[in-house]
C-alpha cells in the first residue's frame, strides 16, 4: 500500500492511498474469514462454504465493504507510523473510496492537524497578584459554621425565623392546575438556605406549628422547566413542625471537643491561618488564570471545525460521566432540562474553543522555552503520589504503564511552566524610595 500527501489546505492533510490487486484480494480473504459464519450455503455447514462459492452466489463484491473496513485502518496505521511529526487533532474522515481497473482500490483520508499559529506576548504582562485580607468577621463566620455543625434541633411553638427548620407539606399549582414536581410531604426546609425559588422561604417566616398557609411566588424567567418560566404559582402549605437550632457555646470545652486545641484563642489563630492559606491559594489560581487569559487574548488561532467538534464531544462525554456518577443519564438530563443535544453542543462550543486555544498556547510555550523534566523530578513526583495513596513507591514505578508515567511527566512540565509564567509576568512591587536623613 502506497500513499501521497496533499498539504495544500490549512490545518488539513489529505492522504491518497493506492492498494494493488494482491493487497486488495488479501483484504477480501481476511474479510471472508471474518464474516463467513454469517452465510448459509446449501451443501455446506454454516461458515464452511469456500470464499469462491460465496462470491459465485452473491457476487464478487460481497466482501468488498468488509475489506474496506480492514484496508482503511491499516492504511491509517501505516501513515501514523511513517509520519510521526504530524500532530493529529481529530478523528480522520474517509473522503472517498473507489476501485481501480486493475482490481485494486484507492481511497483518501482527510486528517485534521494541529493549526499553525504564532504565539502572542507571554512575558512581561505585569499582572497583579491580589490576596484577599482575612477579617475578624470571616473568622467568626467560619467558627460559626463549626458551631452550626454541632448544633441541636429543638421543637418550638414560636413563630419560625430565618435559620429555623420547618417541616411542611406543600402543593403547587398554576391557574388552579397542579404541576409535576410541585408537591411533597414532610419536607424539612431550612429558611434562608435558598433551596427554593426566591420569595418562597421568606413567606414562611412567622409561621407556627399546625398552621396552614397559601403563598404566591413567581418562577424566574430562566427557570429550567419551560412550562413554568415566568409563571405565577400558588403553594398550599401545611406546617407540621418548627425547629430551632441550639448552637453550642464558644468556649474552651467546645474547642477541645472539635479540635486538637485547648483554648478558643489557639483555635481562632488556627482558623485564621487556614483562611489565609486558602486566600493565598485562590490568589495563585487567579494569577494563573489572568496570565493565561492575557496570553490567549494576544494569540490568534484559527481552530479547524473538526478539532472544535471533537473537543465538544469530549466535553459532553466528560459531562455524561459526571452525571452517571450522580446516578443520572445524559438523555434523562436533556429531557429534564428540556434541551436538545444540538443545543447542549452549542452551549459547549465557546468553552471548547477557549480550552483548545489555552492548551495550544501552553504547548507552544513549553516547546519554545524547552521546558522539560529530569528522572529525579519524575521519581520525586511518583514518590509523592505513592505516599499520598499509601502505596509502595517501588511497586508504583514497576507497575505503572507508559500512559500513567506520561501523565505524571506532563504534570511536572505543567508545574514548571506555571512557575515560569508567574515569574515572568507577575507585577513587580516597586521599591519604596529611601528617606534621606535631614541635613544638619
Amino acid at each position: 500500500m502506497n500513499y501521497t500527501l496533499d498539504k495544500s489546505q490549512k490545518s488539513e492533510v489529505k492522504v491518497n492511498f493506492t492498494v494493488d490487486k494482491a493487497e486488495f484480494e488479501e483484504a477480501c480473504k481476511k474479510a471472508y474469514n471474518k464474516v463467513k459464519g454469517k452465510f448459509n450455503v446449501g451443501g455446506f455447514r454454516k461458515g464452511k462454504a469456500p470464499q469462491k462459492v460465496i462470491e459465485g452466489l452473491y457476487g464478487k463484491e460481497v466482501f468488498y465493504e468488509d475489506a474496506m473496513d480492514i484496508i482503511i485502518p491499516e492504511g491509517y496505521d501505516k501513515f501514523l507510523e511513517s509520519e510521526k511529526e504530524v500532530e493529529i487533532v481529530a478523528r480522520p474522515e474517509v473522503e472517498s473510496f473507489d476501485f481501480t481497473d486493475d482490481g485494486g482500490a484507492k481511497f483518501t483520508l482527510k486528517i485534521t492537524v494541529k493549526p499553525e499559529f504564532k504565539i502572542g506576548q507571554y512575558k512581561g504582562l505585569n499582572i497583579a497578584k491580589k490576596v484577599d485580607k482575612i477579617t475578624k468577621a470571616q473568622v467568626d463566620a467560619e467558627i460559626d459554621l463549626a458551631r452550626d455543625k454541632q448544633s441541636r434541633l429543638l421543637d418550638t411553638d414560636e413563630p419560625a425565623k430565618m435559620k429555623d427548620i420547618v417541616t411542611i407539606d406543600f402543593k403547587g399549582s398554576v391557574d388552579g392546575v397542579e404541576f409535576d414536581g410541585g408537591a411533597m410531604d414532610n419536607y424539612d426546609l431550612e429558611l434562608g438556605s435558598g433551596s427554593f425559588i426566591p420569595g418562597f422561604e421568606e413567606q414562611l417566616v412567622g409561621v407556627k406549628k399546625g398552621e396552614d398557609k397559601v403563598i404566591t411566588v413567581k418562577f424566574p424567567d430562566d427557570y429550567h422547566a419551560e412550562n413554568l418560566k415566568g409563571k405565577e404559582a400558588q403553594f398550599a402549605i401545611k406546617v407540621h413542625a418548627v425547629k430551632s437550632k441550639m448552637m453550642p457555646k464558644l468556649d474552651d470545652e467546645f474547642v477541645k471537643d472539635i479540635s486538637e486545641f485547648n483554648t478558643v484563642e489557639e483555635y481562632r489563630k488556627d482558623v485564621e491561618a487556614k483562611l489565609k492559606k486558602d486566600a493565598e491559594a485562590r490568589a495563585e489560581r487567579k494569577l494563573e488564570d489572568d496570565i493565561l487569559d492575557k496570553i490567549v487574548k494576544f494569540t490568534k488561532i484559527d481552530i479547524p471545525q473538526a478539532m472544535l467538534d471533537y473537543e465538544v464531544e469530549e466535553m459532553i462525554e466528560e459531562f455524561g460521566y459526571r452525571l452517571r456518577y450522580q446516578g443520572l443519564k445524559l438523555e434523562d438530563y436533556l429531557k429534564y432540562m428540556n434541551i436538545t443535544m444540538d443545543a447542549l453542543k452549542s452551549e459547549y462550543a465557546t468553552q471548547a474553543s477557549e480550552r483548545i486555544k489555552t492548551r495550544l498556547c501552553l504547548e507552544e510555550i513549553i516547546k519554545l522555552e524547552k521546558i522539560t523534566y529530569s528522572n529525579d523530578d519524575l521519581n520525586k513526583k511518583l514518590n509523592e503520589y505513592a505516599e499520598s495513596t499509601g502505596k509502595d513507591p517501588e511497586k508504583v514505578k514497576l507497575n505503572f504503564k507508559k500512559e500513567q508515567i506520561d501523565y505524571f511527566a506532563n504534570m511536572i512540565k505543567q508545574e514548571k511552566l506555571f512557575e515560569f509564567l508567574k515569574k515572568e509576568n507577575i507585577q513587580k512591587k516597586e521599591a519604596k524610595p529611601k528617606e534621606e536623613a535631614p541635613k544638619a
